[in-house]
């Protein structure tokens, strides 16, 4: 019996045979169109995989978006007053723990802006880098320290009456989220307030990229909702009440996403 002749075109350089790549390739001389197909479909793929959010609902992927460039640290500082007609800071003995970047500028304005009543610290997730004398000597004093947010805070429970949480939360993939959000509300009694920004817009610089470790993902009010459900965490309707009606008075629009918790 006669052997049959090997196809050339199924023959490589360094002697391998791969039947599959040749016959794709002998197909695409008879039909450019192919390749061109398949090209667009790769890319089409590739789009897809880097704009679909890694969230804890399957079906709610739509609602992230991985984003770079503002910040809601300064939105807490303008809520200051709000959130004093909302929790009654500076009424009675206050305990505040806040929790995300530029935390010296936060604590600074709660303890000058709220008396004797309040007692304020701050978490600081990122490495401080040219802090200025003020945000030194509260590092100095213990108020404020740099800690990684995903792994447990150093305090024990209800250490806090309020927690204030703004960016941190943003730049944490779903693995740390499970786990951080509820130490937040561990360590509060009255409440947790998040402070996070609006898919769409713009985060962290890309210069600063390197302190953040990653891009926000923004998540849509939606996916947050059905985050808090699925922790175990319920709206503050009192205190959300309350900030509503003390924002419309003073005509204060928040140009972040802001959610009131129950510890």
């Amino acid at each position: 019996m006669s052997r049959r002749a090997v196809n050339p075109s199924r023959r490589l350089v360094d002697g391998g045979n791969v039947p599959v790549f040749s016959s794709l390739n002998q197909k695409s001389r008879n039909s450019p169109l192919l390749s061109i197909g398949l090209i667009i479909v790769g890319a089409f793929l590739i789009i897809g995989y880097y704009n679909s959010g890694s969230g804890s609902f399957a079906g709610n992927k739509e609602a992230v978006i991985i984003s770079q460039g503002a910040s809601c640290t300064p939105e807490v500082i303008q809520a200051m007053p709000i959130l004093k007609k909302a929790y009654g800071i500076g009424e009675s003995n206050k305990k505040i723990l806040h929790v995300g970047p530029d935390s010296c500028s936060v604590v600074s304005t709660f303890l000058n802006e709220n008396g004797e009543n309040t007692e304020a610290w701050g978490i600081e997730p990122y490495d401080l880098e040219e802090t200025d004398s003020s945000c030194k000597n509260l590092v100095r004093k213990g108020f404020v320290r740099v800690s990684d947010v995903k792994f447990p805070l150093p305090y024990r429970p209800k250490s806090f009456d309020l927690v204030v949480v703004s960016d941190a939360l943003d730049y944490l993939t779903p693995r740390y989220l499970n786990k951080t959000l509820p130490d937040l509300a561990r360590v509060s009694s009255d409440g947790l307030v998040v402070f996070s920004g609006y898919p769409g817009q713009q985060r962290a610089k890309v210069s600063e990229l390197s302190k953040f470790g990653r891009p926000a993902k923004l998540r849509s009010s939606s996916w947050w909702i059905r985050y808090f459900v699925q922790t175990g965490l319920e709206e503050n309707e009192s205190a959300s009440k309350k900030f509503e009606q003390a924002a419309a008075k003073k005509s204060y629009k928040s140009t972040c996403q802001i959610f009131h918790l129950t510890s």
